[in-house]
């Protein structure tokens, strides 16, 4: 290599570095150290390997690349801007506009820049996911390396190798100690995931300081523990190792690939070793000034050099618009000779359903003893599931128990035998189950996860990011009360409901019976931003009988009146999920002793809350202020469906182990108590 492409080289890595320095400057807040190390490692992958089309950065077969130490976020705005990745517009089509500008650059972390403190979707192009909590990346790369193996297994034919695309991640001392990344690794390593390469800076340092104050494990050993290929570069500057790890990863065809690399965090003064300072506020102006000093940097802030962008276009850009042209040319001939599988992606990548696919969607016949909803739930899923080739997914550990098996022949299992199976086993990895499901929805894919309703404490940071990020993950949550019984207070969610309602952006739903399911796929299945928690019963549930009572259409309106009074009604009780049938109970009562009693089932509060006023006013008339709510749950958000006068019936408590009528009966969740609580009105 001549000495102007190494000058230029040099150039590059440093312009990344002192945009980064200048923007947390200028911000007074942000983290330059890490930027400034990984600027090499980031450079090198860009540069030299990655795939990916500047001038088309939503092409599905694009590599991605994810900063899961999103703390480091201006190392992407930088090589976002550096590389010339364009803006795309309302439908995705690329602009001719920067996806990150100078500008945006110089208001990082300042309103309505798309350069926030942590890599956010949606803000920019190229910010593949969102990367603030650590760990969350690297789970989702898992996801997007399982999504580009099942596409490539499904979509791939003989000389048409289209879909089987790498995933880079970068990740911290943070992200490698998170419990989450532990368990996404795992199951990499299990699943001999060979297009999945993880780049672990090593520096060492955490926010307190020396990572020796709590972290001393073999990361390359336990790695390798994991069914790992482990490659260790000593020097983050060291370009020529880091492409030889780069194509050594590339080579690799029967496990996932870590590349530590052992860097020293970016500070002002040479070989300063303060540890407070670079990871996590600015450097300040005299640091600076002494760090482009050793860097042999004479130019203003915010400077990019003669040639700098040039050699970006020469390199990532040339390389990625080539690739990109072959594989459009190669795409076009397989549409023509493969019409069905084209028309399938199409559908896929548009984020769109096949027409028609709630024609699948079955009614039930009404039955006293019915079955448990997430008994209906496992029919109505394979029910739709052999219309959306895509909706692909599984449970941690309780397939059995949560019905969440694609019964389809030839559906398969998703194992490193066979790519293209749709039925996943997680493990017993909840947290980073749902970060995977989040990878796959980013990918095309429509993910779903299950397990019981109690664990959602266990995976409740990835269903927030499913939200931030607007990603229709179904969430089949299973055994969702005391209902479940015996196995007692640790497998009972009771405060698990109001929980999850408060997570802005997701729908939350609990049917009533096999016919509300059904309308609940309907609804998650349709909407495509935002995720749902399906929320399912052990226990059976009454079949109602929809030629007397209303229909579960209602359900997508979130609430609505299934039983209703001649005239003004005398009172008002709302039930969802199991405890509906303890509303028609008690109504019967109260009829037979002269009242007119409404019912309403309310299985979804947000999407009632999104109906017009007159719409909610129909269904809960601000005349009637005699209320009674009952939910084997706590009470936290009750009171604004059944008012100040109104009473609510359910948990205060954890609960018991026992079967499930009585504890039922025990902590007063019954039609006798609705009686009661309506006289009592």
């Amino acid at each position: 290599m001549t000495t102007s492409a190494i000058d230029i080289q040099q150039t590059a890595i440093n312009t990344i570095r002192t945009l980064s320095m200048d923007a947390v400057q200028q911000a007074n807040s942000g983290h330059p150290g890490t930027p400034m190390a990984l600027a090499p490692v980031a450079y090198s992958l860009w540069a030299d390997h990655l795939k990916y089309d500047p001038a088309n950065p939503n092409w599905v077969a694009r590599d991605r690349f994810i900063l899961s130490c999103g703390h480091a976020s201006m190392l992407l705005y930088s090589l976002l801007h550096l590389a010339g990745v364009v803006e795309t517009d309302g439908v995705g089509e690329p602009t001719t506009q920067p996806s990150v500008s100078l500008e945006d650059i110089r208001n990082f972390r300042q309103m309505n820049s798309p350069c926030a403190g942590h890599p956010e979707f949606g803000y920019a192009d190229g910010i593949e996911t969102t990367t603030g909590p650590l760990g969350q990346g690297l789970g989702n790369s898992v996801g997007m390396a399982i999504a580009a193996k099942w596409l490539a297994a499904t979509y791939d034919r003989e000389n048409f190798e289209l879909f089987g695309f790498d995933t880079y991640a970068i990740c911290s001392d943070g992200d490698i100690m998170e419990g989450v990344a532990c368990e996404a690794a795992s199951l990499a390593g299990h699943l001999k995931l060979s297009n999945l390469c993880w780049i672990y800076d090593d520096n060492e340092i955490t926010i307190e300081g020396r990572t020796d104050l709590a972290f001393s494990e073999d990361v390359e050993g336990r790695f390798e523990s994991l069914g790992w290929r482990v490659i260790t570069i000593s020097d983050a500057n060291d370009l020529l190792s880091l492409t030889a790890a780069y194509q050594k990863f590339k080579t690799t065809n029967d496990k996932p690939t870590l590349i530590v690399v052992k860097s020293i965090i970016g500070y002002g003064a040479p070989n300063k070793q303060d540890t407070s300072g670079a990871h996590g506020s600015p450097l300040g102006d005299e640091e600076i000034a002494l760090a482009k000093e050793a860097y042999g940097w004479a130019h203003d802030k915010f400077s990019i050099p003669e040639g700098v962008l040039d050699h970006f276009q020469a390199t990532i850009g040339d390389r990625g618009a080539g690739a990109y042209s072959a594989w459009s040319q190669k795409y076009e001939a397989y549409c023509k000779q493969y019409p069905s599988e084209s028309a399938e992606l199409k559908t896929m990548f548009a984020g769109e359903l096949p027409e028609g696919w709630s024609d699948s969607l079955p009614e039930f016949d009404a039955d006293a003893k019915g079955m448990a909803s997430r008994a209906s739930s496992g029919k109505v899923l394979n029910a739709v599931a052999a219309k959306i080739p895509n909706l692909i997914g599984g449970s941690a550990d309780l397939a059995g128990s949560n019905k969440s098996n694609n019964d389809a022949e030839g559906a398969g299992h998703f194992s490193s035998n066979d790519f293209s199976g749709k039925n996943f086993h997680f493990g017993i990895r909840e947290h980073a189950m749902a970060a995977i499901g989040n990878g796959m929805s980013l990918s095309g894919i429509r993910a779903y996860v299950a397990t019981f309703f109690v664990f959602t404490d266990y995976l409740r940071p990835s269903l927030r990011l499913s939200s931030i990020m607007h990603q229709p993950v179904l969430y089949i949550m299973t055994h969702d009360s005391i209902g479940l019984g015996e196995d007692g207070p640790t497998h009972q969610p009771v405060e698990h409901l109001a929980a999850c309602r408060a997570i802005p952006n997701v729908l939350v739903m609990r049917p009533s019976d096999a016919n509300e399911v059904s309308q609940c796929y309907a609804a998650a299945l349709g909407d495509k931003k935002r995720p749902t928690v399906l929320v399912l019963s052990r226990q059976n549930l009454p079949t109602i009988d929809r030629a007397q009572y209303a229909s579960a259409e209602g359900v997508q309106q979130g609430a609505y009146v299934v039983k209703d009074s001649e005239g003004t009604p005398d009172a008002i009780l709302i039930g969802t999920g199991s405890e509906l049938q303890y509303c028609f109970k008690a109504a019967e009562t109260l009829e037979g002793e002269g009242l007119k009693i409404r019912v309403v089932s309310m299985p979804c509060w947000k999407l009632f809350d999104e109906q017009s006023a007159e719409y909610r006013e129909s269904v809960l008339p601000s005349s009637v202020t005699k209320r009674v709510a009952i939910e084997a749950g706590i009470g936290m958000g009750w009171e604004k469906y059944i008012g100040h006068m109104g009473q609510f019936i359910g948990m205060d408590q954890f609960g018991a182990s026992a079967p499930a009528d009585e504890l039922y009966e025990h902590f007063g969740i019954t039609a006798a108590n609705i009686v009661a609580k309506v006289k009592s009105l």
